[in-house]
């Protein structure tokens, strides 16, 4: 089958192309077509189904980008999955759905379906527990509602925290006070925060106790009002520890759990407090689950290839299911 599709000339075309056509040989290899250009005019050679989503996609990416929207290879595989959901690429829903940050970005999208319902998930409710592999944008995303919301002023502050699963005993021998000893499980939460924030802003926010980075153990005895509160790495919090923290939720806060129940980093005989709660929290109202999967890695290509040989290696292996209770 073979379709034409003419696009105005502008200055959006090459964008929508991509630099040396990139992004049109990005779209031939994922849905096996031929895409033939001529100036304006857009050639799409292949079986019936893939070339009309071809067209429809390209279509509504012209569109976007008429919009005032800017596509990467990983938008574009998101707006295939939209089309492939039997949804429209309309402009006014995809620019609701982004976050405004104050940095460069300005704006943090969802790029895939899972964190599409995320994000919405975030918006909704007063606590949410996201779940899957790396690389799928659980912290990244709720850093980004977290700091969109203190922008807002719809918060007054935002606490990170994490469990220090590795200290321990371990951190006698590491240099410093004991701040400066966890700080080091702590980084990848400043890393996210300052992709968010510049970094004088950020110092000036912590500094003022607007932003508060801390180990979970840390939490203990506290009531968190007002506030926007993430906990990372939440397969490394115990069963006590996980309680303790959701007992912490105060007045006008909001609560985003991450964390990955195949990287459970506990003690052997410790039960992980994120697995414990799926069972526990489910179909409570005012509470989301969101699970990720592979196809909702944004990072780098070979990342969500690797997840997926893992998956394959311990079906093999006919490892227990850590799947979602049903």
């Amino acid at each position: 089958m073979e379709r034409t599709l003419e696009l105005k000339r502008s200055r959006i075309t090459p964008l929508l192309f991509g630099i040396q056509d990139a992004n049109l040989r990005y779209l031939e290899e994922q849905l096996g077509v031929c895409i033939r250009t001529h100036d304006t005019t857009v050639t799409v050679v292949g079986e019936s189904a893939p070339t009309l989503l071809t067209v429809r996609l390209l279509e509504g990416a012209y569109g976007l980008f008429e919009a005032g929207l800017r596509l990467d290879l990983a938008d574009l595989d998101f707006l295939v999955r939209l089309l492939e959901n039997g949804e429209d690429l309309s402009p006014q829903t995809l620019l609701a759905e982004r976050i405004a940050v104050p940095s460069q970005k300005r704006f943090v999208s969802p790029k895939s379906l899972g964190q599409r319902r995320y994000i919405q998930a975030i918006r909704q409710h007063d606590l949410v527990i996201g779940i899957g592999p790396a690389g799928t944008g659980k912290t990244y995303l709720a850093m980004a509602m977290a700091v969109a919301e203190l922008e807002r002023k719809e918060c007054s502050r935002i606490i990170l925290a994490r469990p220090a699963v590795e200290a321990g005993e371990k951190l006698g021998f590491l240099p410093g006070d004991l701040l400066e000893k966890v700080n080091p499980y702590l980084r990848p939460l400043y890393d996210a925060l300052y992709d968010m924030l510049d970094f004088e802003k950020a110092q000036r926010l912590m500094e003022r106790g607007a932003i508060e980075v801390a180990p979970l153990a840390f939490m203990r005895g506290r009531t968190l009002n007002d506030s926007f509160i993430i906990l990372d790495e939440a397969q490394n919090a115990t069963v006590e520890q996980m309680k303790m923290f959701l007992t912490r939720l105060g007045f006008y806060s909001k609560a985003v759990i991450t964390g990955d129940v195949t990287q459970v980093d506990l003690p052997s005989g410790k039960e992980s407090g994120l697995i414990q709660i799926q069972h526990i929290l489910q179909g409570i109202e005012g509470i989301a689950f969101v699970y990720f999967s592979e196809r909702d890695v944004v990072r780098h290509p070979l990342v969500q290839e690797i997840v997926k040989a893992y998956n394959r290696y311990e079906q093999r292996l006919e490892t227990p299911s850590l799947q979602p209770p049903s």
